[in-house]
């Protein structure tokens, strides 16, 4: 019993520290209200096509009457050889896939979030072209989910603080 009383005050420092769930109220809380009003805008190429699906799935896609924001996206992806053999011939390569991503107010144009957001990958490169290429299409692809999470991520910690005690 005494062993029990003596985390009381732990806990009562714990819930004094701020700390608060991100997603508090499931779907009704205002940071899931915050994120289903973004609607993401075009993004330009493959990888932004796959960024933008990504974004989508994890967001849902906020009718054009509903949206409050528009998130801007810029990628830049960006293939690097290395580990080159003795013939010159590469043995590695570098994805870079990297999202300047920006949230805009639709109420009035401002610019309420501007942040960057990126991951790379390694691929081997074998004899053959066609794995070589299956293999930087699929790190695209885990690329992409890792991307629009980060963005995703930064934009609940966003609706966290602005709508914190409202």
């Amino acid at each position: 019993m005494m062993r029990r009383l003596s985390f009381l005050p732990l806990l009562l420092l714990l819930s004094a520290c701020g700390l608060h769930s991100l997603y508090g109220g499931g779907s009704g809380s205002p940071v899931s209200g915050l994120l289903r009003s973004v609607q993401v805008g075009p993004i330009a190429g493959q990888p932004g096509w796959l960024v933008r699906t990504k974004l989508i799935d994890r967001l849902g896609d906020a009718e054009s009457a509903q949206a409050q924001y528009r998130l801007d996206v810029t990628l830049d992806d960006n293939i690097t050889s290395y580990g080159l053999r003795a013939d010159r011939a590469a043995t590695q390569e570098r994805r870079t896939l990297r999202a300047r991503y920006q949230l805009v107010d639709l109420s009035n144009g401002a610019v309420v979030l501007d942040e960057t957001a990126g991951s790379d990958a390694s691929v081997d490169v074998v004899s053959s072209e066609y794995a070589t290429v299956a293999a930087e299409q699929t790190s695209l692809a885990n690329l992409s989910a890792i991307v629009a999470d980060q963005i995703v991520a930064r934009l609940a910690i966003y609706a966290a603080r602005t709508t914190h005690g409202k």
